[in-house]
């Protein structure tokens, strides 16, 4: 069996998680801390927050943007749909703009053209994914948000280590904090670090990471805090607003210390799969993506496009090769056309939906089952020309 992605546990990580469970902490311990820095560090940010998901991160943030029944939010249409709904736990409004057709990602152009749709300061935000691993450029991102007053919530799931060049010839990495006020990463299995669940959000905004802080925790405050409105004694701890139970655990937090020591010989593997996919797919009528200037994809996902997806899909499940789609648009699921009924309104995410396959792509992935994975979408293509 070939999955389209998968984790990698080695004996380091196994013994690291034992170590935990061999100590004094198995949650609210050390190594939360010290996974904290140790992905702030890769990142390249100021502060990390470590949670139970990428749920938990993209509903917290939205928290803590200050997200309401009055909020008014952009994103993609091409994305998991937690991306929209962390705007809808908090009873605000979600808007999709298409996507460029190139990167696959939230098309600024469309934004604009949606921000001017509407009465000035309608929208308070915007929700641009990292989709596939393929990092946005912020930067440009950044000018649009200050230019009509929007915050930024930089969904980079798909794209620790991903990097663009700024203007400055400067490396940005996806979810550094320099142009999004928030950003958010997953470690679910099939992502680059692997914790089994959990998440971390990324920000350089000191007021916003005390902010998550106390939210991810029930909303306390605890003793050492000078934000204690009493103080009973050693004991004492306060509930000031109303928080969740989004916390990660030291088994989950040492197990990611593990894995992120190995996250760029990952990543490299990872460009070195999708180099021999492009090669292989040239002159082919598979459509690959062309990768843009400036860009280190970080390919969680490596997609091509053929126009009969699903007899390919079918044909490479009999095989035992389980591509994957990502995703169903969001704005055709039907919870949100019960909302607003988009269909039809977003061509370039539509079409890309009517073609697009995730095929296996994950560091282990060997030689010879690559090349049995090409070997049969090349068969499958030519016999349908």
């Amino acid at each position: 069996m070939i999955p389209y992605g998968k984790q990698h546990i080695t004996q380091e990580d196994i013994d690291a998680v034992v170590q935990v469970l061999q100590s004094d902490f198995l949650t609210q311990g050390p190594k939360i801390a010290e996974f904290e820095n140790a992905f702030a560090a890769y990142i390249g940010c100021k502060y990390a927050v470590a949670v139970a998901n990428g749920t938990a991160a993209l509903h917290l943030s939205a928290l803590a943007l200050g997200v309401n029944s009055s909020t008014n939010v952009i994103t993609t249409p091409i994305t998991f749909c937690a991306s929209a709904n962390c705007i809808r736990y908090c009873g605000g409004n979600v808007f999709f703009a298409d996507i460029d057709a190139a990167t696959l990602t939230l098309d600024i152009n469309k934004v604009e053209e949606l921000i001017l749709s509407k009465p000035a300061g309608f929208f308070s935000g915007i929700i641009p994914v990292d989709f596939a691993g393929l990092p946005v450029n912020m930067e440009a991102f950044k000018v649009l948000a200050d230019k009509y007053g929007l915050w930024i919530l930089e969904d980079a799931c798909h794209a620790p280590g991903g990097y663009f060049i700024d203007s400055k010839g400067e490396k940005q990495q996806a979810g550094n904090g320099n142009f999004a006020e928030l950003a958010i990463f997953s470690f679910h299995p099939v992502k680059h670090i692997a914790t089994g669940e959990g998440g971390m959000i990324t920000t350089n905004d000191d007021k916003l990471y005390h902010k998550l802080l106390q939210l991810r925790s029930h909303g306390m405050v605890y003793q050492g805090n000078d934000k204690l409105i009493e103080n009973h004694g050693g004991w004492y701890m306060e509930m000031q607003e109303l928080g969740f139970n989004y916390r990660l655990s030291d088994i989950q937090a040492a197990l990611g210390i593990s894995q992120l020591t190995k996250a760029g010989e990952r990543l490299r593997r990872r460009n070195e799969i999708a180099a021999i996919y492009n090669k292989a797919f040239e002159g082919t009528n598979v459509e690959i993506l062309s990768l843009p200037a400036n860009i280190y994809h970080a390919y969680h996902l490596y997609i091509i496009q053929v126009s009969d997806r699903k007899k390919l899909y079918d044909e490479l499940r009999k095989n035992k090769i389980f591509a994957q789609v990502h995703y169903v648009p969001v704005h055709l699921m039907p919870y949100y056309k019960n909302i607003d009924d988009y269909t039809g309104k977003l061509p370039r995410a539509e079409n890309y939906y009517a073609k697009c396959l995730s095929i296996p792509m994950y560091p282990t992935l060997s030689n010879d089952e690559q090349e049995f994975v090409i070997n049969m979408i090349k068969s499958h293509s030519k016999s349908e020309v």
